[in-house]
């Protein structure tokens, strides 16, 4: 469907197939996207003062938050990133600077605009990689040429000729090549061996870069490799192989690296989106020196990013002033009101998301369309094992997870996964047995496999 036709309502809906609950996040976050399509309709001097509006959002770990910002970049068809605010410090300090949110966020939407372009030119790329195959097999006899004065001016030109010349080309070469290439195409040669020329991508590594310099020294070797001549090895595969790794290659030649590169830049700027997980982990808790100065200088080199800055990429400068963003955090030590006051304005729109109930993790466990449940039957039946959750199955599995999370720590639905993981332990196991056979996951199924852990302190701390 196509991204001008999404009303705030239909957003909801698609979230509601992977999300239980959290209703105020969802129209919130549908609202904010929706805004979004509504700022590209207007004029160009009222569009460069709508400035989207970001979101904070509050709750306890395992309840939806980055699903929900997950979910939403993928339903527009946004660039994404996600980052854990933990893992950035102040200018000054030894980290990771707040400026390589953007440039990874920028890295991601040229590789989604890259992936387009090269699907647009898949078809035309299978024919040079048949084309290639086929020379593999049944070479042409190439001219022989005295080196030239022209060949000389190559090694500083660069350029080079890349048509193939043949001597004595006739007609029956000619229709052997075309039958050799129908039958590559039908994948009737796919077990033959051939040998391959590839360009191998060499990286140099700049040393004694701390972790500050990180990225710029990414940077660095990948602009020193574009300066260094591509280094090209024989290598002996397979034609099925061969067709896998070479079509990216012929893919890659046909696409417009310019045009890639400035809609890949556009889609950052305006329809980027960045999940800034833990925010909490950053607030200040009253003291002035110590860690809670680092924490509090995060907070303030996010603020430009935030607000709306123009940061240097390797492709070149990046505005941040219509990307939106959305923190998320717990909050159980701290509160949103502990930020720095410059911080919280920036964040104007609040959300907070409630603990799951036992209720909800029946739904989880059925509903949606990446289900827990659903992808265990799938796993399994892979083993021909046909895996049948009963009702009173779920509801145990709910109420167990549920109850542990009441007991040990809340983790919300994260629990599911080793409560789940832990009764199938031995049907896993057993797969493939050599014939099929089903399993019916009943309350007795659950509780025989889990009641003496669950009743078990010492067990159930460090089991489930």
């Amino acid at each position: 469907m196509s991204l001008d036709n999404l009303t705030p309502k239909m957003i909801v809906n698609e979230l509601d197939k992977y999300i239980v609950g959290q209703a105020s996040a969802k129209k919130l976050v549908a609202i904010a996207l929706r805004n979004r399509i509504r700022r590209m309709k207007l004029s160009e001097d009222i569009r460069r003062e709508v400035i989207p509006k970001n979101i904070l959002m509050i709750g306890p770990t395992g309840v939806g938050k980055t699903e929900i910002a997950r979910r939403l970049a993928m339903i527009s068809d946004s660039p994404f990133v996600k980052v854990e605010a933990t893992k950035f410090t102040e200018v000054g300090y030894v980290g990771k600077n707040v400026e390589s949110i953007i440039r990874d966020l920028v890295d991601i939407s040229i590789a989604n605009i890259k992936s387009k372009m090269m699907q647009e030119v898949e078809d035309i790329a299978k024919g040079r990689v048949e084309e290639r195959i086929a020379q593999s097999i049944l070479p042409g006899k190439k001219e022989q040429k005295k080196q030239s004065m022209s060949d000389f001016m190559q090694m500083f030109t660069g350029q080079k000729n890349e048509e193939v010349q043949y001597q004595n080309v006739d007609y029956d070469e000619i229709q052997k090549r075309d039958e050799l290439i129908q039958r590559i195409k039908s994948n009737e040669l796919d077990d033959q061996e051939i040998e391959v020329e590839v360009e191998e991508e060499q990286v140099p590594s700049i040393p004694g870069l701390g972790p500050d310099m990180e990225d710029m020294g990414l940077q660095l070797g990948e602009m020193f490799s574009s300066f260094m001549p591509k280094k090209k090895k024989i290598r002996k595969m397979k034609v099925s192989q061969a067709k896998k790794v070479l079509l990216p290659i012929e893919e890659e030649k046909l696409i417009d690296k310019d045009r890639m590169i400035q809609q890949g830049i556009e889609a950052a700027q305006n329809r980027g989106i960045v999940f800034i997980d833990e925010i909490d982990k950053i607030v200040s808790r009253g003291s002035s020196s110590g860690p809670d100065v680092s924490r509090e200088g995060v907070q303030r080199d996010l603020l430009p990013i935030v607000e709306g800055t123009t940061v240097s990429t390797k492709y070149g400068p990046v505005k941040t002033d219509f990307i939106l963003f959305i923190a998320a955090g717990a909050f159980h030590v701290s509160k949103p009101s502990e930020l720095i006051p410059e911080f919280q304005g920036r964040f104007p729109v609040r959300v907070e998301l409630q603990p799951l109930t036992e209720e909800d993790f029946v739904r989880i466990l059925v509903e949606p369309e990446n289900a827990l449940t659903k992808q265990y039957k799938s796993l399994l039946w892979t083993d021909d094992v046909d895996i049948k959750f009963e009702e009173s199955g779920i509801k145990c599995l709910a109420n167990i997870a549920f109850t542990l999370n009441d007991k040990i720590e809340n983790i919300g639905a994260r629990r599911l996964y080793t409560v789940i993981e832990k009764v199938l332990e031995e049907v896993s196991f057993l797969a493939p047995s050599g014939s099929a056979w089903s399993v019916s996951i009943d309350e007795n199924y659950v509780k025989n496999r889990l009641d003496k852990v669950v009743e078990d302190k010492n067990l159930r701390e460090y089991i489930l």
